[in-house]
């Protein structure tokens, strides 16, 4: 009898290698399961999650992240030269990413349209050298020397810079885009009673340039001034003709999606009034 115990205690621990067995198996499987699902993914999902993503952290260049396509669909794991352009097999547009990239489109046309047309007037008025646009990754940036607008040491537009913003004016008008005017200096220094520092001169003008722009139909709201003195040249302060490029104020016409980071009224009228408080010594 007790043989008979011991031989099948004997068979049931020799087959204890089965379980073993059988879990490594089933994570082998769990394993390839998890493989197979990470290398399909939604392009189209994976997109907005992305956009998304970047408008949430504060705008700049949204990042390109490309999809290599492959029999089974887009996969993250790329080989090759990844292609510019991901469909989905057995799937149509998506409105949304439609609507957007004809958005982007409409708004570059846009912007060309706007530079065409003060490059012409730069051209027609012989003033192409101190009024110069340049599309940048924020938008347009128009640049106009001081010798066009202001006299030396002075914030006071000219009469005939009156003349040439209006000009302007009547281009950005019909354009809903935000727009920057900012001030810039030489780094030679200046110490007036008006002007202490080129800090007060760069953000004087750039004020004084707004509120031109606002009396020639720009609404206010898309309106704004900075100044930042000698600290953003774009050549160098040793010679007169660096100096003279630096002296300059600058209208940047704003991509829209810097919309997110602009302040704007719908937020001041939903923010919440707080009760006011009273503070007794």
């Amino acid at each position: 009898m007790s043989r008979k115990r011991e031989h099948e205690a004997e068979k049931e621990n020799g087959e204890r290698w089965l379980l073993t067995y059988s879990d490594l198996i089933t994570l082998l499987m769990i394993f390839f399961v998890v493989l197979y699902s990470m290398s399909k993914v939604d392009a189209q999902r994976f997109a907005a999650v992305a956009e998304s993503l970047n408008k949430a952290l504060g705008g700049g260049t949204p990042a390109k992240i490309e999809l290599s396509t492959s029999p089974v669909g887009p996969s993250l794991f790329t080989t090759g030269t990844p292609s510019s352009k991901t469909s989905v097999p057995g799937k149509g547009n998506d409105p949304n990413q439609t609507s957007h990239q004809g958005n982007s489109d409409t708004e570059k046309m846009s912007i060309d349209a706007i530079k065409a047309k003060l490059d012409k007037f730069a051209a027609d008025n012989g003033i192409q050298s101190t009024l110069v646009s340049t599309i940048e990754e924020r938008g347009l940036v128009v640049s106009i020397q001081e010798t066009l607008l202001f006299e030396s040491g002075s914030a006071d537009i000219t009469s005939r810079a009156r003349d040439i913003l209006e000009k302007i004016s009547t281009v950005l008008t019909v354009a809903p885009n935000q727009i920057k005017v900012e001030g810039h200096t030489d780094n030679l220094p200046i110490n007036t009673a008006k002007f202490p520092s080129n800090w007060e001169l760069s953000v004087i003008r750039s004020t004084n340039v707004v509120h031109i722009l606002q009396r020639d139909g720009i609404s206010p709201n898309r309106l704004s001034a900075a100044g930042y003195g000698e600290f953003r040249p774009i050549a160098p302060n040793n010679t007169d003709v660096g100096r003279g490029r630096n002296r300059r104020i600058d209208l940047i016409i704003l991509r829209t999606k810097y919309d997110l980071t602009e302040p704007n009224n719908q937020a001041a009228n939903s923010a919440p009034i707080l009760p006011a408080v009273k503070i007794t010594p």
